[in-house]
C-alpha cells in the first residue's frame, strides 16, 4: 500500500517542475543576477510548500486507510460473532469444527465442536447429502433457514421463526368451502310420510349443526339434501386428523332413528378466489359421487386430491344422472391433464379396444391429446381386422402406442384411464399404471378382491352390458367440439355386440339406447359383421372342443376340455362356452384349455341358475353372475378340470346351487 502511494503520478510533474525551475533560475542569474536570485528564492519556497502538502496528503490518506482497515476488520469480527446469523464449519466427515456464538446460544448446554452434524438435527442430512441449496429445519423449537456452501463446507443459519409463524397463520386463515350432500335422500324420502321425513330432516340438520359448532364452521342448509360449509384451512387440518368423523356420525345415528343415510362432502381449498373454491368443491363432490358416495374429497387448487371415508358398499345406480355426474367429473380430470392414456386388459377384445377408442375421443373433445396403449403382439383375429381399418385412418392410428412409447410420453400431469378391467395384474402393462399420478377406472365387471388402488375416479356398473356401453353414455355429456367418426362409432358398437352376443345376453334398454346413439353417429353394422367374422379353421377348432364335452351336477352342467399341449386363445375358449350354453338341457358351461401364456384358462357361462362368478372367484378368477373366467398357473388341463369339479361340489354343498 505504501509503495503504491510513494509512486503516485503527482510526484513526477513536481520533480520535472523542480528541475525546470532550477534551470530557469540559473539562466536568469546569468542575465540579471539579482532578479535571478529573487526568482530562485520565491520558486524554492513555492516548491517546498508543494512538496510539503503532497507529503501531508499522503500521510493523511495512509492514516485513513489504516483506520478503515481496522474498522472493517472489527466490523467483520462483530458480524461473525455478534450478528444473529449462525455459522457452522464442517470437516470432510461432517463433524463440526467451529461455530459462532449465535449457534452456541441455540443449545447453550451442548458441546458443538467435534459433534456429528446429524446428531444435532437429522434435517441437516437432507441439505448436505442431497446438495439442496437451502432448507428450513427446527432447532430447540425455533425455525432456521439453512444455506449450505459445499465447497467451503460452510452452513449459514437464519432465524425465520417469526416469518414461519406469520406464514402459517396466513395459510391457516385462508377460506375453504365445502358442499355436503345427503347421498340417498331422494330415494328414502319418497317412501316416507311427512312426519318421518320431517324427523329425518331435523336429525340430519341437528347433527350437521352440532359438528359445525364444535369445529367453528359456518354451515347453511341450501336445499333438502345439500349444505354449504365455510371454514378455514386450519379447521380443515383438524377435520382431516379426525378422518371426518361426521360421516360415521350421520350413518350410525340415522340408522338408529329413521333410515341409514350417508353423507358425501366435496371440499375446495388452496386459493383465495371464492369462485375457484366453489368450483373445486363442486368438482370434488362430483368425484365423490362417482366413487359411490359416503366419502370426502378434498381438491387443492394445484390439483392434488385427498379422500376420506368410503366405508360402506355403494348401491349401484344405472341412471342418466349418475352417468352425467361421472362424465362431468371425467371432463374436469381430462382438462386438468396434459395427455390422456387409455389402456385395457391383456389380450384385449373388441369391448376393451372400442371403449379405449371412445375414451381417447373424449380427450379430443376436451382439446387434450389422447393415446390408446395397445400391445400389437397380443391381438386376436377380430381385433387385428379392426386395427387394419384403424391403420387406414392416419389421425387415429398415430395415437395408438406400444407401452414403451407411452411411458416415454407420460408426465406427472398425465391421466391414465383403465377400461374393461379393474385388476392391476390384468392391464396391458403395469409399468404405465405404476407411473401414473392420476388413474380413472371404467369397468362393467363386478369388483373382485384384487383392485387398482389410488384411483381418483371409479365408474363400475356391473349391470351394464359392456364397457363400450358405459363409455358411449359418457360421451353424450362431453363438449361437442368434435363428432364421432364412423370408425370410432363402429369400434364401440362392435364392443357392445361382442359382449352381448349380438344383443342376446345382459341386454337392457340402456344397451339399445347406446347402440342407437352410435348408429346415429355413423356406426356401420355391415363393417361390424365383417370384423367379427371367423374363419373355417377356428370353427373346426371350436367343434373339436365341443366334442370333448362331459357333464356334471344333475347332467345340466357341461365341461369341455382340450388335450394337454394344445393351445387356444381366450376368445375361442369363451366362444365355445357360449355355444355350449345354447344347447338343449345345458344350464351352465365350462371350457378348459391351455392358453398362449402357459396358463390354463377356464371360461364359464350360465343361464343364471348357477352363479359362475362365485365358482370362478373360488379358483382365483371373477366376472358376472352368468359370465366369468379364471386363469390357473398349473401345467395340466386334467388337474384344472379336477379342481373345477371339486369347486362345483363345494358350491352345491354350500347351498348356492
Amino acid at each position: 500500500m505504501n509503495l503504491f502511494y510513494k509512486k503516485r503520478a503527482i510526484r513526477t510533474p513536481l520533480a520535472i517542475l523542480s528541475l525546470l525551475g532550477a534551470v530557469g533560475a540559473v539562466l536568469l542569474m546569468l542575465y540579471q543576477f539579482w532578479i535571478g536570485l529573487f526568482f530562485a528564492v520565491i520558486f524554492a519556497m513555492a516548491l517546498a510548500m508543494a512538496w510539503k502538502m503532497e507529503n501531508e496528503s499522503y500521510q493523511e490518506t495512509e492514516k485513513y486507510i489504516e483506520t478503515l482497515s481496522y474498522r472493517m476488520k472489527k466490523v467483520g469480527e462483530e458480524a461473525l460473532l455478534e450478528l444473529p446469523i449462525g455459522i457452522i464449519l464442517l470437516n470432510d466427515k461432517y463433524l463440526i469444527e467451529w461455530v459462532n456464538p449465535f449457534v452456541s446460544s441455540i443449545f447453550p448446554d451442548e458441546t458443538w465442536i467435534g459433534t456429528d452434524l446429524y446428531d444435532m438435527n437429522e434435517g441437516f442430512r437432507q441439505i448436505t447429502k442431497e446438495d439442496n441449496e437451502q432448507e428450513v429445519i427446527t432447532l430447540n423449537n425455533r425455525s432456521y433457514r439453512v444455506y449450505y456452501k459445499p465447497e467451503e463446507k460452510l452452513l449459514y443459519l437464519f432465524d425465520v421463526t417469526e416469518r414461519m409463524k406469520i406464514q402459517s397463520l396466513y395459510y391457516e386463515d385462508r377460506t375453504t368451502i365445502g358442499i355436503l350432500l345427503v347421498d340417498n335422500y331422494d330415494e328414502l324420502s319418497q317412501t316416507m310420510d311427512d312426519q318421518t321425513r320431517s324427523r329425518m330432516n331435523s336429525l340430519v340438520t341437528s347433527l350437521v349443526n352440532e359438528w359445525a359448532e364444535e369445529n367453528g364452521i359456518f354451515v347453511k342448509r341450501i336445499s333438502s339434501d345439500r349444505f354449504l360449509a365455510v371454514f378455514n384451512e386450519g379447521t380443515l387440518e383438524k377435520l382431516e386428523k379426525t378422518k371426518f368423523a361426521l360421516l360415521d356420525t350421520i350413518r350410525e345415528n340415522t340408522a338408529k332413528h329413521t333410515a341409514p343415510l350417508t353423507l358425501s362432502i366435496g371440499v375446495g381449498t388452496g386459493t383465495t378466489s371464492l369462485t375457484a373454491l366453489g368450483e373445486l368443491a363442486q368438482s370434488s363432490l362430483d368425484l365423490v359421487l362417482g366413487r359411490g358416495g359416503d366419502q370426502v374429497a378434498i381438491k387443492h387448487y394445484d390439483g392434488k386430491l385427498k379422500f376420506y371415508g368410503g366405508k360402506t358398499n355403494p348401491v349401484e345406480k344405472r341412471t342418466r344422472v349418475r352417468a352425467r355426474v361421472i362424465s362431468h367429473a371425467l371432463r374436469d380430470l381430462i382438462q386438468g391433464s396434459d395427455r390422456v392414456f387409455v389402456m385395457g386388459h391383456k389380450m384385449p377384445d373388441m369391448d376393451a379396444v372400442g371403449a379405449s377408442i371412445g375414451v381417447r375421443k373424449m380427450a379430443r373433445m376436451n382439446n387434450v391429446e389422447g393415446y390408446v396403449v395397445v400391445n400389437f403382439d397380443e391381438l386376436d383375429a377380430s381385433v387385428n381386422r379392426l386395427m387394419d381399418e384403424v391403420e387406414k385412418d392416419e389421425e387415429l392410428f398415430k395415437h395408438m402406442l406400444m407401452p414403451d412409447e407411452a411411458l416415454e410420453l407420460m408426465t406427472e400431469r398425465s391421466l391414465v384411464v383403465i377400461v374393461d378391467t379393474h385388476k392391476p395384474s390384468m392391464v396391458i402393462d403395469e409399468r404405465v399404471l405404476e407411473k401414473a399420478q392420476k388413474v380413472v377406472l371404467i369397468d362393467h365387471h363386478r369388483r373382485g378382491e384384487e383392485f387398482i388402488n389410488n384411483t381418483v375416479l371409479v365408474y363400475m356398473e356391473p349391470y351394464a352390458s359392456s364397457t363400450a356401453e358405459l363409455v358411449t353414455e359418457l360421451l353424450e355429456y362431453q363438449p361437442k367440439n368434435e363428432k364421432l367418426t364412423m370408425l370410432e362409432s363402429t369400434a364401440m358398437l362392435a364392443g357392445i355386440v361382442v359382449d352381448t352376443k349380438s344383443f342376446t345376453l345382459r341386454t337392457g334398454a340402456r344397451t339399445f339406447e347406446a347402440a342407437s346413439y352410435l348408429r346415429t353417429n355413423g356406426a356401420d353394422t355391415v363393417l361390424v359383421q365383417r370384423l367379427l367374422k371367423e374363419d373355417i379353421a377356428t370353427y373346426i377348432e371350436r367343434s373339436k372342443l365341443i366334442e370333448t364335452v362331459e357333464f356334471a351336477g344333475d347332467g345340466d352342467i357341461a365341461i369341455a376340455k382340450e388335450h394337454d399341449g394344445v393351445v387356444h386363445s381366450s376368445v375361442l375358449i369363451a366362444q365355445t362356452a357360449d355355444i355350449l350354453l345354447t344347447m338343449q338341457g345345458i344350464s351352465a358351461s365350462f371350457v378348459v384349455a391351455q392358453r398362449a401364456d402357459g396358463k390354463v384358462g377356464i371360461s364359464a357361462r350360465s343361464l343364471g341358475e348357477l352363479n359362475v362368478q362365485v365358482v370362478m372367484e373360488d379358483l382365483g378368477g371373477g366376472g358376472h353372475l352368468t359370465n366369468a373366467a379364471c386363469q390357473l398357473e398349473i401345467g395340466s388341463v386334467e388337474e384344472a378340470v379336477e379342481m373345477l369339479r371339486n369347486t362345483l361340489d363345494q358350491y352345491v354343498e354350500r347351498g348356492n346351487g
